[in-house]
């Protein structure tokens, strides 16, 4: 695997998603670094990108509350383990689970394993409230899928922070996760 700068130059055969994706980011003045790759359906898959991107890439779970009426995607650390109760508890909502599919593709336009905080850029009417590890701001790159996990970028964190999320007009409600 290696990383190459920017968007790729030959587009054929790449989703439309990940095309809009690398507008985005260009349009905002973000550089990136590229993977393309075999599909990193399960974080175990992403260790090895992660090395060759030189970031930490993050697990991204999109989430709601049982009645189904907040939505949450929430960017941690590959290595945390997720529990419902703390950040149930952090963003005041009634007990967290996994969202269906269905909401995720209409709010996001993304599909199970393709979860990314570059979703957000589709959640035009703010449906999703972003939620981040707080130790994910630490690190200087972070890793994430531009909306297909057949690729994975390589972005500054503090392009995220400064670019990214008011871009998207999804500022991030910080949460501890042991």
């Amino acid at each position: 695997m290696i990383a190459q700068e920017g968007r790729p130059t030959d587009t054929v055969g790449r989703l439309e998603k990940e095309i809009r994706t690398y507008d985005f980011l260009d349009g905002i003045g973000v550089s990136y670094y590229r993977i393309d790759h075999d599909p990193a359906m399960k974080m175990e898959a992403c260790a090895e990108i992660d090395k060759a991107l030189g970031a930490t890439i993050c697990k991204n779970l999109f989430l709601c509350n049982r009645p189904k009426t907040h939505f949450y995607l929430l960017m941690m650390c590959a290595d945390k383990h997720f529990a419902t109760r703390p950040v149930s508890d952090q963003v005041g909502s009634s007990r967290l689970c996994f969202a269906d599919p269905e909401y995720l593709e209409a709010f996001l336009d993304l599909t199970p394993g393709s979860v990314s905080v570059l979703g957000l850029m589709n959640d035009k009417e703010n449906r999703v409230q972003l939620l981040v590890d707080e130790d994910i701001l630490k690190g200087e790159y972070f890793g994430c899928h531009p909306c297909i996990n057949t690729t994975s970028l390589r972005i500054k964190t503090k392009d995220l922070t400064e670019k990214i999320f008011p871009a998207m007009c999804h500022a991030p409600k910080l949460v501890h996760l042991d």
